[in-house]
């Protein structure tokens, strides 16, 4: 199985296609399995990876919680392109990948040819940072201790953000919520209290996102309540941004609508590619 040396861990990836490189970061309620929708689309005219973040099987579970953090996750990113000899590619993110793409690109400009940061901004709010951090370490806890199998999978597939999966597609909403019970309760207890429960609000990038040049897609379910004030405050303040928004959608866009997530971001990749994205 092919891995990518990291920090503290190891990152079990895997490539499709070749041309133009775009990685794929999954979102904490997933892996590198999330993406299959993507990899087969993409892989036609580009190179594709997808990994599975530290904490996520095959990939390894550090038990020290000192291993864990956005720091890694972004570190990560980076790690992987440097592993497969990548200088630049596409960066695409979902949830937590999405906000490590942001990071990504404020940490790493020389690396992203272009960033899609999807469904991210859950907690980032002023209003709604301390309760999502109390309420990520509490999750945490209980992922340590119990795992995944039952009540907080039920309970996470049935969230007003994602039920719109199992209505839209019952068969993909079923496989969504068996590769769910396979992840390491460990390994996502500890992402959720010290990745999750920690990270920066994104409002605290300002500064930083205002001279961020990295053409950007930003994607958003018009459903995903949690991540549209990010989404649109985004819009305003990166310099080199368009905002895509999917209607009756919620936060796993790329599992509820991955034909209209695909051709979004094959026509913003063609724009970037053509030099076409920033007008002026």
């Amino acid at each position: 199985m092919p891995y990518a040396p990291v920090e503290g861990a190891r990152l079990w990836y895997e490539e499709a296609g070749s041309g133009h490189p775009i990685l794929f970061i999954h979102e904490f309620a997933a892996d590198h399995r999330d993406w299959e929708d993507q990899m087969r689309f993409f892989s036609r005219e580009y190179r594709c990876i997808a990994y599975s973040a530290r904490g996520y099987p095959p990939s390894d579970v550090p038990s020290d919680p000192k291993l864990y953090g956005q720091d890694f996750a972004v570190a990560d990113a980076a790690a992987v392109l440097r592993h497969l000899g990548i200088p630049k590619a596409h960066i695409v993110g979902l949830s937590m990948g999405g906000f490590a793409s942001l990071l990504f690109g404020i940490r790493h400009p020389e690396m992203a040819v272009s960033l899609v940061p999807a469904g991210a901004g859950s907690g980032s709010p002023r209003s709604e940072q301390a309760p999502f951090r109390a309420a990520s370490q509490a999750r945490g806890d209980a992922l340590i201790r119990q795992g995944w199998p039952g009540e907080i999978a039920e309970e996470t597939g049935h969230s007003p953000t994602r039920i719109q999966l199992k209505k839209k597609d019952p068969r993909g909403w079923a496989a969504y919520m068996a590769r769910l019970s396979e992840h390491s309760g460990l390994g996502t207890g500890l992402t959720m209290k010290h990745y999750q429960g920690e990270r920066d609000s994104i409002f605290d990038w300002e500064a930083e996102l205002r001279r961020m040049e990295v053409p950007t897609l930003l994607a958003v379910g018009d459903e995903d309540r949690p991540c549209i004030e990010t989404n649109i405050w985004l819009k305003s303040v990166l310099p080199n941004a368009g905002l895509w928004m999917c209607p009756r959608t919620g936060h796993a866009i790329n599992l509820e609508e991955p034909a209209a997530f695909n051709a979004a971001l094959s026509a913003f990749f063609s724009t970037v590619e053509r030099g076409r994205w920033r007008l002026g």
